[in-house]
């Protein structure tokens, strides 16, 4: 089952900060919800939609935000150092004495909100954020292995997965046009798992590109989302665990100037589902799955022809824990349809 949602963009132009980064933008979770299960000789039928918007719940991303460890707070306000955030090891094309001796390792790190050259950025998460030139193979990322700075093993503080029946969102706020960025270069925040050879495996992404309009100031950051809908249980990144990656996609022709990234937020959002469908003394019963909290109306019928007016009501079904258990009432049916309403 999968929830339909639009997602919208917008942004604010950055021009010269510290070093930056640019991500799409937030899209809201909405919907209609309804469950239909159906009681027939072979199997179940299920379909959705949400009639009222859902909860997300918030994931915990170790340094989210970018404040640690502090950046100096004096001249030249920035730093590489960045907890829990591997970088992108150097490609081969990288030459160091080429790029004014800049080691790779500097090219990504973070920053002290200081009001440079005059103001300071409005809606900083914290005091402060992290940089990212746009060269090609810039990145950073973290998931339950990633290894960070001088550490030689993973922390595994990040420890989400994907959760089948479950959908994702990740914000993060960008600001573009650092340093003289030119118009058309381009920056990928995604989502991915590994798989068996820990290769990065992408589950979802949204790509920036800089322009003008779309980064007016470099006084504030613009949020931009990925979205993973629904997910399912054959899916292969069902059960394994998140990673996060904001990436550098510019190419050598476009190559210079930095983007701004802070406030990195990852939702999980339940979503509804009929599931366990069985047989008890001759009535079939079914499990709700949702968010705690959720009260739902049952309705079912023989036939799914007939409009949800003409359908019978069979009580409604507050989900306390999660999983709530129903049992039909009726007894020895051949055929029968069950929807469940989530209720205001």
């Amino acid at each position: 089952m999968r929830l339909l949602s639009t997602i919208r963009d917008v942004a604010g132009r950055g021009a010269s900060r510290c070093a930056a980064l640019n991500l799409p933008q937030v899209s809201p979770l909405r919907g209609r919800a309804a469950l239909i299960l159906s009681e027939v000789a072979v199997g179940i039928v299920a379909f959705a939609a949400w009639i009222a918007p859902l909860q997300a719940e918030t994931i915990y991303i170790p340094n989210g935000s970018f404040e640690s460890p502090l950046a100096p707070t004096n001249a030249p306000y920035a730093m590489p150092d960045m907890d829990y955030w591997q970088k992108s090891s150097q490609p081969a094309w990288y030459e160091p004495t080429n790029n004014y001796n800049t080691p790779w390792e500097d090219l990504m790190g973070t920053f002290y909100n200081a009001p440079i050259p005059s103001s300071f950025i409005d809606n900083c998460d914290g005091v402060q954020a992290a940089f990212l030139f746009a060269v090609p193979g810039a990145a950073i990322f973290q998931d339950y292995n990633s290894i960070y700075g001088t550490n030689t093993t993973p922390s595994h503080a990040f420890n989400a997965t994907f959760n089948v029946n479950s959908a994702y969102s990740l914000t993060v706020g960008v600001i573009g046009g650092g340093g003289g960025m030119y118009d058309g270069a381009t920056l990928e925040l995604g989502l991915y798992y590994r798989d068996a050879s820990s290769n990065m495996v992408t589950v979802a992404a949204t790509m920036i590109t800089n322009s003008a309009e779309l980064f007016p100031t470099n006084t504030h950051f613009v949020d931009f989302s990925v979205y993973v809908p629904d997910v399912g249980g054959t899916n292969l990144w069902a059960g394994q665990n998140i990673g996060i990656q904001i990436a550098s996609t510019v190419g050598f022709d476009l190559a210079g100037g930095y983007w701004d990234v802070d406030n990195v937020r990852l939702t999980e959002t339940a979503l509804p589902a009929l599931t366990n469908p069985h047989m008890t003394n001759s009535q079939f019963g079914f499990t709700l799955q949702s968010q705690p909290g959720l009260v739902f109306e049952i309705i079912a019928t023989t036939n799914l022809s007939l409009p949800l007016s003409n359908w019978t009501s069979l009580g409604t079904l507050t989900n306390l824990t999660g999983a709530a258990p129903f049992l039909d009432p009726a007894t020895n049916l051949n055929r029968r349809f069950y929807q469940a309403h989530q209720l205001p």
